[in-house]
């Protein structure tokens, strides 16, 4: 049955009967007429051979066993049908065009966009038909085959067993259809069971198949018509036929194809409606994203809405969920197999972050888990530039590597143009001068250039508004939208011929500049270029081309340049103006960084120009220095920045540079906060998590010592053997504080001083230091380049009122040794206090959009906090008062225990070993010298030791978020980060009522660096010793008072237990041994020894007295409070 299964078309069998004969009187026996019977293995009374009315293509005999050759012809015809459904591919759009002409008003899913109306007697002329698939039933129904694709089809099934789908029931026999009903407003089944087959011939039993659903969404016809020129809509039918056979899916689309907008519209309407959750790298991409679906899907935000980190608008009611990554893995936290969601869509997840990577390792276990519970998740990775080997040949990460969906179109093409010489230094000059040329020599459209930071956004900024200034009267433009045609472009540029001899061509060099296609070799680009494409290219080269120097800087009036900035740190209200449409008569210009690279479509941008460079923090594992850095950009990001180009319009990108995918982030920064996470997830064994990407065992290893030594893990257990320490190093358990740490949004250093906060009413300071430290740069950037005198004067009395500002805010005496944490701390309360004002911000050099961050983040923590601790009954004081002296004590003994292993002593004039070195600092980490920022409150006043938020490198290396720490305060609250020496003898040990423990005076050194320490009480260490001294103290009647009554009584004094002869004495060796089997080396575990047992110690004591005392003591015993 195998071989006939392989060869012959099995599913035939369960046709309802053999066909209609012309004459009923002839009788019903088969003539079989075929040779090789003994070969086919059939008989008879086997219904499937008759010939068919329709011409089938002769097949040739099949080759023996020992003639197989190595590509058989059945092994070609896949081959061939791989080729034919790339050509039917390439031939979809055109498929729509004519399919959109008679389907329904409503945009739906699986058949409905395929349905073409059909006449009752066409559909009566069918009779049975063979279905290959439930996915495809609908299709193949109504759309009639011509013979000899029949035959093809036909032939096709009976030699290709790949084709057969893996489900059960996928094959079927369906009854003659019954004619169409009349359309209806309400939803109909998609899958109707077929009428029972006639009785004549036995059937298989068919398996019930799933019926499709579709939820029907009233698009406006404008935005239906929009929305069917989108590249996705092509693959909606192979997306979803994905999403139903496959937990886990991989979409790749090109920029503008709609996946981002579409992929939720699709998923939305196949039934997967209980809620869906989006994930967005970025808080904008989410609103916006959530904004524009509700308007493609004409629904309330309602029902389509947002979750970022500060705020949303999701209600009961929300079906579709766009939000941030971190906002789904704290909902990971609270319900970790995510039961509410059908769906999880992680979208641009080529940015590779953190979070991205580490929800995509999670959310496999979850879609394994869901399954065995008969809930399945479905989970779908978007991405327009994406390196599928990390997900698909990975695993560890999916056992079973997902299918991938690719979209190859996009809405409109963009052309690529790549410099010949890259300019190394003068970047910003580049893209000023390709700009310029832009504006002057081609069509109208609008640019967009991409440059690395604010300060160089509005240096080009000014640049180009003294190049073009703007005019009050100009006539408006001709025509927008003017179509980017080879034909239009020849016009175009006749037209300005002569303009352009006399003005541009003596300064233009053609060997500088080309038009290439992307991806190529430099030899097979000037190779394959088309020549009607190198003609028309040529021409934009020529009025695009880098060599000479254009005058550019000349002002020209007559050409108006509407010129917008566009960062992260711009106000909201300033941002919204890249998407107004500019003032008539003018092109619209942005400059922006790579914020404007993802989810944002900025109307009428048609010439993008891209520096190639991009700032990036970098993290050095080991120092912990962090720096920007200006590197050339990814290609996945090239990508990005060249798709904003051709969202509205055909496009041309002018680009400087060629590079390969950048490292994911996980590989480049510290992850101590995300171990925390995973730790607070109960996934101990951190090293063997399936990240996409994983990161160096290093990084682990440093990441697990910073939480050990803050208090978040519990550290590993010394061992014998090195192996097993290793081994227990990388799956430490988490402790009460990690947990209560990790509820917190912020950094562990941040979150361990929130949990030691708690104290003194230290809470609302404590808060709002660590959001000013989460947030970063507070104030404004005083030191970038000016244009003119009247701003470098402005600019400096600027600086003059901020410093002074920063002074006040600081205060004198305790309060200036909080340092630059204290003038944080009093930037907030007095911007709350002048009501949140814009004004009050740019007065004194705030950021305003810093600062509303700072408001939100001090909410959200104080929520954290009241959660945790309710008793603390917190609420944001926008009247918060300053801090008392002893309130600043104890918040710079908090930051001590946050910041310990950024703690910095200064270099002493004797050890100065060179220039260099005056005033500067050192840390346990980094060779080269460290400073104080001139701009900080403490860089006059030079503290012994200092605690630090951060290094950043520029001309030196510079500390920020600086505050002075008492040397004292080390050792005790940074016992993890000392070496402490032996017990000191003098002054010798004590014991503490109020701790009930031991104390003892020790020396240390900070760990690594070997630096002095100060001698200071701290608890007595483990050992024998400590057993010993706290039996003395038990004798003497310091620990219980009862037992001082009999300390005159007793037969030996208490002070020979620390005699180094005291175990000879048989008394003596009893009472220690009795303290060391139950530990009890302090109050507290003596109490619980006796609640164990009333009787401990009783005989050991008895033995230190005499025999007439004993009656006594038993009465009394045990010697508590209480008893």
């Amino acid at each position: 049955m195998g071989k006939l299964r392989r060869r012959y078309n099995i599913k035939g069998r369960q046709q309802a009967g053999p066909g209609p004969s012309k004459d009923p009187s002839e009788p019903p026996l088969v003539q079989l007429e075929l040779e090789e019977k003994d070969t086919l293995k059939v008989d008879e009374s086997n219904p499937l051979v008759l010939p068919g009315k329709k011409k089938k293509k002769t097949k040739a005999p099949p080759l023996s066993q020992k003639q197989k050759q190595p590509l058989t012809k059945k092994e070609r015809k896949v081959l061939q049908k791989i080729l034919e459904q790339k050509e039917k591919k390439s031939q979809r759009a055109e498929l729509l065009q004519k399919l959109s002409e008679v389907q329904a008003s409503e945009l739906g899913t699986g058949g409905r966009m395929y349905h073409t109306k059909e006449k009752p007697d066409e559909v009566a002329a069918l009779g049975q038909e063979k279905i290959s698939s439930l996915s495809g039933a609908h299709r193949k129904r109504r759309r009639q085959p011509s013979a000899e694709e029949e035959s093809e089809e036909e032939s096709e099934l009976d030699e290709d067993p790949a084709a057969e789908p893996a489900e059960a029931g996928a094959r079927i026999t369906v009854a003659p259809l019954p004619p169409a009903p009349a359309p209806s407003s309400q939803p109909a089944p998609a899958a109707m069971p077929a009428p029972p087959p006639p009785a004549a011939a036995p059937a298989l039993p068919r398996t019930p198949g799933k019926p499709a659903v579709f939820i029907p969404v009233n698009r406006s016809p404008e935005m239906q018509e929009e929305l069917l020129k989108l590249p996705i809509l092509s693959e909606e039918q192979v997306i979803m036929e994905a999403v139903a056979e496959h937990p886990i899916i991989i979409v790749c689309g090109e920029t503008d194809s709609g996946k981002t907008t579409q992929v939720p519209q699709f998923l939305y309407e196949a039934g997967y409606s209980s809620e869906d959750g989006i994930t967005e790298p970025r808080r904008v991409a989410a609103m916006a994203m959530s904004q524009r679906v509700a308007k493609e899907m004409n629904l309330s935000q309602r029902v389509v809405s947002y979750q970022i980190r500060y705020e949303g608008n999701v209600t009961e009611e929300t079906r579709i969920k766009f939000m941030t990554d971190g906002v789904l893995l704290k909902e990971i936290q609270k319900d970790f197999l995510l039961l509410r969601y059908k769906v999880v869509i992680i979208d641009e997840a080529h940015e590779r972050s953190v979070y991205t990577d580490f929800l995509i390792g999670l959310l496999s276990r979850i879609v394994s888990l869901r399954a065995k519970r008969k809930l399945p998740l479905k989970l779908l990775i978007m991405s327009a530039t994406l390196r599928v080997e990390d997900f698909t040949q990975n695993p560890r990460l999916f056992a079973k590597p997902p299918p991938v969906t690719k979209v190859e179109s996009r809405q409109f093409p963009v052309t690529m143009h790549f410099n010949k010489r890259t300019p190394l230094e003068d970047y910003s000059g580049e893209c000023f001068r390709k700009v310029c040329k832009i504006h002057r020599m081609l069509p109208a459209g609008g640019i967009l250039v991409f440059l690395t930071g604010q300060a160089e956004v509005h240096a080009l900024c000014r640049r180009l508004r003294k190049a073009f200034p703007p005019s009050r009267s100009r006539p408006p433009e001709k025509d927008d939208n003017q179509k980017d045609s080879a034909e239009e472009m020849r016009k175009f540029k006749k037209s300005r011929a002569k303009k352009a001899q006399a003005e541009v061509l003596p300064q233009i060099n053609l060997d500088h500049y080309s038009v290439l296609p992307e991806g190529e070799s430099e030899e097979d680009r000037e190779a394959e270029v088309d020549e009607e494409e190198g003609a028309l290219d040529s021409d934009l080269d020529l009025a695009l081309g880098d060599g000479g120097q254009d005058g550019g800087e000349q002002p020209d009036a007559s050409l108006p340049l509407h010129v917008l900035p566009l960062y992260s740190l711009l106000a909201p209200e300033k941002q919204a103006q890249v998407f107004k449409p500019p003032p008539v008569g003018t092109r619209l210009c942005v400059v922006a960084t790579n914020v404007a690279e993802t989810s944002l479509t900025i109307p009428g941008i048609k010439y993008v120009v891209d520096c190639g460079k991009v700032k990036k923090r970098y993290y050095d594992h080991v120092t912990g220095v962090s720096s920007f850095r200006v590197t050339w950009v990814s290609r996945a990001s090239a990508d990005q920045r060249a798709g904003r180009a051709g969202r509205t319009e055909p496009g041309h990108c002018y680009r400087l540079y060629s590079s390969a995918f950048p490292p994911p982030e996980i590989t480049r920064r510290p992850v101590e906060d995300l171990i925390l996470q995973m730790k607070a997830l109960n996934t101990e064994k951190v090293i063997n998590f399936p990240f996409p990407t994983p990161t160096s065992v290093e990084a682990l290893i440093a990441a697990e010592e910073l939480l050990i030594a803050l208090g978040a893990l519990q550290a590993p257990q010394k061992a014998e053997r090195v192996k097993q320490l290793q081994k227990d190093r990388l799956s430490c358990p988490i402790t009460a504080l990690g947990r209560t740490m990790a509820t917190f949004p912020v950094a562990p250093r941040y979150a361990k001083m929130l949990a030691l906060s708690q104290q003194h009413g230290c809470l609302p300071y404590a808060i709002t230091i660590v959001a000013t430290m989460t947030v970063r740069e507070l104030f404004e950037e005083l030191d970038r380049p000016v244009s003119s005198d009247e701003e470098l004067a402005r600019l400096k009395g600027k600086r003059a009122r901020v410093a002074q500002m920063k002074r006040t805010w600081a205060g004198q005496g305790a309060s200036l040794k909080l340092g630059d944490l204290m003038v944080l701390l009093g930037a907030v309360g007095a911007c709350e206090y002048s009501s949140f004002t814009p004004q009050f911000c740019e007065a004194n050099g705030l950021q305003y959009k810093a600062m509303m961050k700072i408001r939100r983040l001090r909410g959200q923590l104080t929520t954290a906090v009241n959660a945790v601790c309710p008793e603390a009954e917190l609420f944001v004081d926008p009247k918060m008062q300053p801090p008392t002296e002893s309130q600043v004590t104890f918040l710079r003994q908090i930051v001590t225990a946050g910041l310990g292993d950024h703690l910095a002593p200064r270099v002493q004039s004797e050890e100065l070993l060179e220039d260099k070195w005056r005033n500067a600092y050192k840390t346990p980490l980094l060779d080269d010298p460290v400073f104080i920022r001139p701009s900080s409150v403490l860089f006059k006043e030079l503290p012994e030791f200092v605690v630090y938020q951060e290094i950043v490198e520029t001309t030196k290396m510079y500390m920020k978020g600086v505050s002075s720490v008492e040397v004292q305060w080390i050792p005790a609250l940074l016992p993890s980060y000392c070496q402490f020496d032996k017990p000191l003898e003098e002054p010798a040990p004590t014991y503490c009522p109020e701790r009930g423990r031991v104390l003892c005076h020790r020396a240390s050194v900070f760990y690594r660096v070997d630096w002095p320490l100060p001698a200071i009480e701290v608890d007595f260490p483990e050992g024998i010793d400590h057993y010993k001294h706290f039996a003395r103290f038990l004798l003497e009647g310091q620990v219980f008072c009862k037992l001082a009554s009999y300390q005159g009584c007793l037969l030996s004094s208490p002070s020979t237990m620390l005699k180094t002869w005291a175990r000879l004495q048989p008394r003596m060796e009893s009472l220690l041994q009795a303290l060391v089997a139950e530990k009890a080396d302090c109050h507290e575990a003596l109490l619980a020894a006796w609640k164990k047992n009333s009787k401990y110690l009783l005989a050991e004591y008895c033995e230190w007295l005499p025999q007439a005392m004993h009656p006594n003591v038993e009465k009394a015993w045990p010697p508590t409070t209480d008893h």
